[in-house]
C-alpha cells in the first residue's frame, strides 16, 4: 500500500482519497512516527504538504530516514521542499508566492507525467517558500509561468517532487500524476473499494456498540443519514435516533425526515423541539466559534439528557467527514486550525456517551456513494451540504428569531430557483448568507435602510477546495428580485466572487 506521512496539511487526506479513488489502499503516518521500520512495509511514500517553513530552525535531518528504505517518494509542496533541502539543495522563502490556478510548462520527459499531452496546463499551487536551485543528481523537469521550478526528480534515488498539488480537483492531470506514480512507479496492486468500506465499518461498528444502545445525532442531511442507515445495518432496531430542532434549520427539513425517513423507511425518529434553548443560548453571541461551540455543547447535552431516559444508551453517533475533521486540526500532527465544528471542536472535554463516528475517513461524493449503495433516495443523497451549526454560522453577528426568519425565507427562494433552473443538482452548494450591515435602497418612492444579503454559490468534488459559479444573470436576477420582493427587510442581494481557497465556503 501507499503511506502518507502527515506533516500538517489541510490536504493529507484528500491525498489519501485520490489514492483510494485508484483503487490502492492508503495509511496516513503522523510526522511525529517516522521510522525506518515502519516504512518497510509501503511500496511507495508521498510526503504532504505542511503549514510549517523549512527555516534554519527546523529539524528536517530528522526526516533522513525516510531515504533509507529505497522506496519509491512523491514530495509534494513542503514535500517537495524537505527533499531539496536534505539533499543540499536551495531554498527561497517569500520571494515568489504562488496560491491558486498557475500554468506550468514541462521542460524534460519523465515517467510522473506520462500519458499528458499538453506541454503546458493548469495546476493549484498554495506555497510561499520555494526550490530556487534542484539539488545535484535531480533533474529540473517543469517550471512555473513565473519561472519557479514546479517539479524535480532522481530516477537514482527513486524520487519524484512536485511544488503544486495533483491531489486537487483544480489541478488539471492531477489524477494522472498521482496515477504514475502508484502504478508505473510503485507497482501497487488494486485492494481499496467502497463496498469493503462499509462492510468493514459495520463490523467495526458492531465491535465499538457491543450489546449497548445507540443514539444518532440526526438531521436529515447526507451525512448523518448515511451514518444512521450504516449503523442500522450493524446493529439493527439497538439505535436510537434523534432529530433536534434547533431552530436553526432550514425549511421543510422536519416534513422531509417525517415523509422520507419515517413513512418511507420506517425509521424511529424522536423529534425533540429545543428552539428556545438554543436562541436563549446564542443571544448576545457574536463570534462564529464562540456560537460553533456552544451549539456543540448544547447538542451534546441535549443527546445526554435524552439518553438518560433510555435504559442502555451507550453511545453517541455523529456524521462527521474528513474535511470537518482537517478543518478542526483533528488529524494530522500539525495542522493549522482553519475552523471548529460542533461535530468536533464543540465536544465537551467529558462525555457521557462514547462517540462512534463512521464516516470520518470518508469525503462527501464518497458518502454519497456509500448512500446510494445502501438503498437511500437521490432526494436525500444528493441534497446540498448543510453545515452543522445551521443557518447560524450564515448569520453573520448575533443569531435572533426575526433574522433567522428573513434567512429562511431567503434560503427557501434560493433552492427553489436553482431547481427551477435546473442546475441545483450540477452545483455543490448554493446559499444566502444574511449580512450584519444595512444599506439605503428605494421601495415604492420611498427610501428604505435595510439588510443585505449575500449569496454563496460554488462547485466542488469534495468540499476541500472550490470554484464558484457563473450563475447565469438571468437566474441571478431572478433570485434577487424575489428575495428583495419576498421577504421582508432585504433590499439588497450581493454575489460571491471568491473561491476556497483563499475563502471557505462558509462565511463563518
Amino acid at each position: 500500500m501507499i503511506g502518507i506521512i502527515d506533516f500538517g496539511s489541510q490536504y493529507t487526506w484528500l491525498i489519501a482519497r485520490r489514492i483510494r479513488e485508484l483503487g490502492v489502499k492508503t495509511e496516513i503516518i503522523p510526522y511525529t512516527q517516522v521510522n525506518s521500520s515502519n516504512l518497510s512495509r509501503y511500496n511507495g511514500l508521498i510526503l504532504s504538504g505542511s503549514p510549517s517553513s523549512l527555516d534554519k530552525k527546523s529539524s528536517y535531518k530528522n526526516y533522513k530516514k525516510i531515504f533509507e528504505t529505497n522506496i519509491p517518494v512523491l514530495g509534494i509542496c513542503y514535500g517537495m521542499q524537505l527533499i531539496a533541502k536534505l539533499f543540499k539543495g536551495k531554498l527561497s522563502s517569500g520571494k515568489k508566492r504562488e496560491y491558486g490556478d498557475t500554468l506550468l510548462k514541462l521542460k524534460k520527459k519523465s515517467i510522473l507525467f506520462a500519458d499528458i499531452k499538453q506541454k503546458i496546463f493548469s495546476v493549484w499551487m498554495s506555497h510561499f517558500d520555494h526550490v530556487e536551485k534542484a539539488p545535484d543528481g535531480f533533474e529540473i523537469t517543469s517550471i512555473t509561468e513565473n519561472n519557479t521550478i514546479s517539479s524535480i526528480e532522481s530516477k537514482k534515488y527513486k524520487i519524484y517532487a512536485v511544488q503544486f498539488h495533483p491531489e486537487v480537483s483544480h489541478t488539471q492531470y492531477g489524477k494522472t500524476i498521482l496515477k504514475n506514480f502508484v502504478f508505473k512507479i510503485c507497482k501497487s496492486p488494486k485492494d481499496w473499494n467502497l463496498s469493503k468500506f462499509i462492510k468493514n465499518k459495520i463490523e467495526e461498528i458492531k465491535r465499538e456498540a457491543g450489546d449497548g444502545k445507540v443514539i444518532i445525532a440526526l438531521s436529515g442531511g447526507v451525512d448523518s443519514t448515511v451514518a444512521t442507515f450504516l449503523v442500522r445495518e450493524a446493529i439493527g432496531n439497538r439505535l436510537y435516533p434523534i432529530f433536534v430542532d434547533t431552530g436553526l434549520i432550514r425549511y421543510g427539513d422536519i416534513e422531509r425526515i417525517k415523509d422520507i425517513l419515517i413513512g418511507k423507511f420506517n425509521l424511529n425518529v424522536r423529534i425533540v423541539d429545543a428552539k428556545k434553548k438554543f436562541l436563549k443560548k446564542l443571544k448576545g453571541v457574536i463570534d462564529p466559534e464562540k456560537k460553533r461551540k456552544i451549539i456543540g455543547h448544547e447538542f451534546i447535552k441535549t443527546f445526554e439528557e435524552y439518553a438518560s431516559k433510555i435504559k442502555g444508551i451507550t453511545h453517541l453517533v455523529q456524521g462527521t467527514l474528513y474535511p470537518d475533521v482537517i478543518e478542526s486540526a483533528g488529524a494530522g500532527t500539525g495542522s493549522a486550525v482553519i475552523k471548529s465544528h460542533h461535530n468536533v471542536g464543540g465536544l465537551p472535554e467529558k462525555m457521557n456517551l462514547k462517540l462512534i463516528e463512521p464516516l470520518k475517513e470518508l469525503f462527501k461524493d464518497e458518502v454519497r456513494k456509500v448512500g446510494k449503495k445502501l438503498g437511500l433516495p437521490d432526494e436525500i443523497i444528493y441534497q446540498h451540504p448543510f453545515p452543522g451549526p445551521g443557518l447560524a454560522i450564515r448569520i453573520i453577528g448575533e443569531v435572533t428569531e426575526d433574522r433567522l426568519k428573513i434567512l429562511k425565507k431567503a434560503d427557501k427562494i434560493v433552492e427553489e430557483e436553482l431547481k427551477k433552473a435546473g442546475i441545483y443538482y450540477k452545483i455543490w452548494q448554493g446559499f444566502p448568507v444574511l449580512i450584519p450591515i444595512k444599506t439605503v435602497g428605494v421601495m415604492g418612492d420611498k427610501r428604505t435602510y435595510e439588510h443585505v444579503i449575500g449569496l454563496r454559490i460554488v462547485d466542488s468534488v469534495d468540499g476541500m477546495t472550490s470554484r464558484w459559479v457563473k450563475v447565469p444573470y438571468k437566474i441571478l436576477g431572478k433570485i434577487s428580485s424575489r428575495i428583495v420582493n419576498e421577504v421582508n427587510g432585504v433590499n439588497r442581494v450581493v454575489y460571491d466572487l471568491t473561491n476556497k481557497p483563499p475563502a471557505t465556503i462558509e462565511w463563518e
